[in-house]
């Protein structure tokens, strides 16, 4: 399969959805349905780290790219998940330079990144894999979330470090550290989508958001976005279970 990093860097469009319940066969499930790609949430979901192996598999099995949240950008977080096989990577609350330039050197070995040399491990294919170094870096993509004021007015310069694939607009979030919560017509917030979406066109990057609807998708796609995050199995999940249960309700006639 092509490299998520590779088909984002052609200019194509892909779809996923964030896993928080933990389970892998909701991975595995979804992965049948043809999402793009689908992101186990440490951040925020219900599982943790020792459950993350099982819903890789899942991806695995079902032949899309498996990705990964991590808590923040604690080193350790980072490189065990990618020991552990995942694709890539996103980070929360990228929003300095300097700390995305240190947690994009995680992402790869050396030069030009610090990622520590241990190849027995499933993200090396168990020392099977003949060229461990130069796959990571074909395969590997970072996404660094853009969150805060300080991140859009760093962006530019994120967007140019070497590792860092993606730029993602968490909305919610970063409507809140503006002072405007989920007043995503604000001119103030549709001014910083417009900056993170130049910034990541003019180092040849990409660009994520969050939408919790395929309504928003139109806008999102004209705004520029690449990679859509489409809610989550937990929403997904509970829009549809309340609209048959609301369907089979109605269907019940009163007695007269």
């Amino acid at each position: 399969m092509t490299p998520m990093k590779a088909r984002l860097a052609a200019g194509e469009t892909l779809f996923g959805t964030f896993l928080t319940l933990g389970s892998p066969f909701a991975a595995e499930s979804l992965g049948l349905l043809g999402w793009d790609w689908l992101l186990v949430d440490l951040e925020h979901g219900g599982g943790d780290e020792s459950q993350l192996v099982g819903q890789l598999m899942g991806c695995s099995s079902a032949g899309v790219h498996a990705l990964v949240r991590v808590e923040s950008d604690v080193r350790g977080r980072t490189a065990r998940a990618l020991d552990l096989g995942v694709e890539g990577v996103m980070c929360p609350q990228v929003n300095s330079v300097e700390q995305a330039e240190a947690w994009a050197s995680v992402l790869h070995y050396g030069p030009p990144g610090t990622r520590g040399i241990a190849f027995f491990h499933r993200g090396a294919r168990y020392g099977t894999d003949p060229q461990p170094i130069e796959t990571a870096r074909e395969r590997v993509c970072g996404i660094a979330q853009i969150e805060s004021p300080e991140a859009v007015e760093a962006v530019e310069e994120i967007a140019a470090i070497d590792g860092i694939d993606v730029l993602f607009v968490g909305p919610s979030d970063l409507s809140y550290s503006m002072g405007i919560f989920r007043q995503f017509d604000d001119p103030q917030f549709r001014d910083a989508i417009a900056r993170v979406n130049e910034a990541a066109r003019a180092a040849g990057k990409a660009t994520g958001l969050f939408v919790t609807s395929p309504d928003q998708v139109p806008a999102a796609l004209a705004d520029g976005f690449r990679m859509i995050a489409l809610g989550s199995e937990a929403g997904l999940m509970m829009t549809a279970a309340r609209a048959a249960v609301a369907q089979a309700k109605g269907a019940v006639r009163p007695e007269a």
